[in-house]
């Protein structure tokens, strides 16, 4: 199924979205409402509705689409791997995608790669202490879930 699926997500008051084309995700948002034109019925949104019902998932299975650039993309398959319930700071991330922590060229690469994730959530910028794609509110919700579900 491709296209665009999205509900209504009470846990963090707002709807889930996301942009399928083939086999892979091109894009999740976290719009207020969920678009007319969105179909609430995807076999990957009944997995992020667990998630957010308590259920552990490391959406590490989910194949998504990217297209940024070599060392964005770097940043991204190591946030990637930060595992679940956990959090780490921009420059623990810049060390894990190979990039120099005391370089601010670096840490601009990753602060930029983080606020232009596509598909947050699958790649978890709410588990970096810093900026990202997902919301704030929504992030930190993300990281109670987690943190809850982890204990």
């Amino acid at each position: 199924m491709e296209g665009l699926c999205a509900r209504e997500a009470p846990t963090l008051g707002r709807a889930v979205q996301v942009g399928i084309a083939g086999d892979r995700v091109m894009g999740v948002s976290f719009p207020e409402t969920v678009p007319a034109d969105a179909d609430p019925e995807h076999p990957l949104l009944d997995r992020v509705f667990d998630y957010l019902d308590g259920a552990t998932d490391h959406f590490d299975d989910v194949a998504v689409a990217l297209t940024v650039p070599t060392e964005q993309r770097a940043v991204l398959e190591a946030a990637r791997n930060v595992p679940y319930g956990e959090t780490v700071d921009v420059a623990r991330l810049a060390r894990l995608a190979g990039l120099d922590d005391d370089d601010e060229d670096d840490l601009d690469t990753v602060r930029t790669a983080l606020r232009e994730n596509p598909v947050p959530l699958f790649i978890p910028d709410h588990r970096i202490a810093g900026p990202g794609a997902t919301p704030a509110d929504v992030a930190d919700r993300l990281r109670d879930l987690e943190a809850d579900s982890s204990d």
